[in-house]
């Protein structure tokens, strides 16, 4: 997408509420399994939302022209990685039981773009190796609380498979965490904040 297009005030403002936005009904569409969490566990279940908040700051300060390099790199792993899961979970849930409410395919439609945005706007962040590995702990680390202490998100049609979404998941972490290296550290090509 062209650059000019990407740097826009007016569409980072619209971008910043429509995530602001996604990220208040996420974590209200959590609140029933957050109600049967430890406390301990809170900052770990509700994965999808925490991604977009992780982006929403980002806008926020791209906007200003700032940047916060380690809420970038969170948000680029974590978008990507939960807005993929998200639409492979759906579409399984989809395979396994024939049919999908229209808020499985909402959220396939939602989370599918999730992964987009934040790889559109790779060329601006300012991520160094540091950065990648902070966010490549918290992420790789929340797998563990997922899927080890078993607090990950609820599809109940999907819970016999858990060990395998499981091993999904650590991979698309992998991949989420190679792909941010690549297409930030990886590429010196970083272009100019909005003016």
């Amino acid at each position: 997408m062209n650059k000019y297009i990407l740097l826009d005030k007016r569409l980072l403002i619209i971008l910043f509420f429509i995530n602001l936005s996604g990220t208040i009904y996420g974590y209200m569409w959590y609140e029933s399994q957050l109600s049967n969490t430890e406390p301990l566990f809170f900052i770990f279940v509700p994965d999808s939302p925490t991604a977009s908040l992780f982006f929403t700051v980002f806008l926020l300060f791209f906007i200003f022209g700032k940047h916060v390099p380690y809420i970038e790199a969170l948000a680029m792993i974590t978008l990507f990685k939960y807005g993929i899961w998200a639409v492979m979970m759906n579409l399984l849930t989809l395979f396994l039981d024939g049919t999908l409410s229209w808020q499985g395919y909402m959220l396939m439609a939602s989370h599918g773009a999730m992964a987009i945005q934040g790889l559109l706007y790779a060329p601006f962040y300012q991520l160094k190796l540091r950065h990648i590995v902070v966010a490549s702990i918290w992420t790789l680390h929340n797998d563990v609380i997922d899927y080890v202490f078993e607090q990950m998100p609820v599809y109940s049609s999907l819970i016999t498979y858990m060990n395998e979404i499981g091993y999904f998941t650590f991979w698309l972490s992998i991949i989420s965490i190679a792909l941010a290296y690549f297409l930030t550290v990886g590429n010196k090509k970083h272009h100019t904040l909005p003016r």
